[in-house]
């Protein structure tokens, strides 16, 4: 607050009811102290720890915050009155897909996005509710990039073709068993005629079933086919989740897709795969992420933490050794209160 009164800026505080109760009555008092200045048309104010701070007057503060979520504050009222408030308009979807598909090279970019609009307004109205099922903005825009990337990959430019596959194996892989059928009717409503063959990996496929026999598994149809969705949805993200009840092969389809891997890119020279696992719920919030020292001011590492650090050591390109993927695997039930530090590291823009 003190460097944007002095550089004439704006600053933008996102996801801003994060911050814990105490510290926001801090920052209402800092806030006030600028707009005090302003108001009296000062060049220096006194800032409320009694240091004396030049002031530009195209100085601007903005939050962005969304009410009403778990491990979120409501915003104390002196903090209230310092902001004028501005609500958001739903996006108009079908616009963005078009212009983004148009963007990505698609030249039936109208009647697609007809198409794409239309197929995630039934998901949302006729599948399941499942907590894990999202059909919003931030997933059509990962759609459409996975598209343009097919498109331009692509031998045949038949789009109405290719677009229906990216749909198919991009949503596909989060649908519970009873959604299957009915998003695949929707599809072929959709897309006439057009019924697109699975992408096969055959050296993945080789290297998967060697593992299971190896590890005494059954290489079970339905359970392979999970695996390949992660395969495919780990070559698109960088974060991952895999939802499902005790027992039915989580874990294992984590550890046979990394040996699988481990096989497929060493045959071509290529990187190394392993894992780093932890559970969440086992340990406290600090002790996850870290936590500074109030007397000393030093910032100790949490166990999350010191692993990213590991990880990204372990990536770095180096002369004569062969590149390293790490994947951290928090294993664990998912609440708001430690997946939401994660976000900005999540987020896929």
């Amino acid at each position: 607050i003190k460097g944007l009164s002095q550089a004439n800026a704006w600053g933008c505080f996102d996801e801003f009811n994060r911050i814990d109760l105490p510290v926001l009555s801090v920052v209402a008092q800092q806030i006030q102290s600028v707009l005090n200045g302003l108001k009296a048309h000062k060049t220096e104010f006194v800032f409320p720890d009694k240091d004396i701070v030049g002031l530009r007057p195209g100085v601007g503060f903005f939050i962005t915050m969304n009410p009403g979520y778990a491990g979120r504050q409501e915003l104390p009222e002196n903090l209230k009155i310092l902001f004028r408030g501005v609500t958001m308009m739903v996006p108009d979807r079908q616009a963005i897909m078009k212009v983004k598909l148009g963007g990505q090279g698609y030249k039936e970019d109208d009647l697609l996005s007809q198409k794409f609009y239309l197929l995630y307004n039934l998901c949302e109205q006729q599948l399941s509710k499942q907590r894990h099922y999202d059909f919003g903005l931030r997933n059509i825009l990962s759609v459409l990039r996975t598209a343009g990337s097919v498109l331009r990959k692509a031998t045949i430019k038949d789009e109405p073709f290719l677009f229906m596959r990216t749909l198919r194996d991009m949503n596909m892989s989060k649908l519970v068993f009873d959604d299957i059928d009915l998003f695949n009717s929707l599809l072929e409503d959709l897309f006439p005629k057009k019924n697109p063959e699975k992408n096969v990996y055959a050296e993945v496929e080789k290297a998967l079933r060697h593992h299971c026999n190896e590890n005494g598994l059954i290489y079970h149809p339905p359970w392979v086919a999970k695996c390949i969705q992660l395969y495919e949805t780990k070559m698109v993200r960088h974060g991952l989740m895999v939802v499902g009840p005790d027992g039915v092969g989580k874990t294992m389809i984590y550890h046979m897709i990394l040996k699988t891997l481990c096989d497929v890119d060493e045959k071509l020279g290529g990187m190394k795969h392993s894992e780093m696992r932890m559970n969440p719920k086992a340990i406290t919030a600090p002790q996850m992420f870290g936590k500074l020292d109030a007397g000393t001011g030093d910032w100790h590492d949490g166990i999350f933490s010191s692993l990213w650090r590991q990880a990204v050591a372990k990536t770095r390109r180096q002369e004569g050794k062969k590149p390293h993927s790490v994947w951290l695997v928090c294993d664990g039930p998912v609440d708001a209160i430690w997946i939401e530090n994660l976000n900005t590291v999540l987020d896929d823009n």
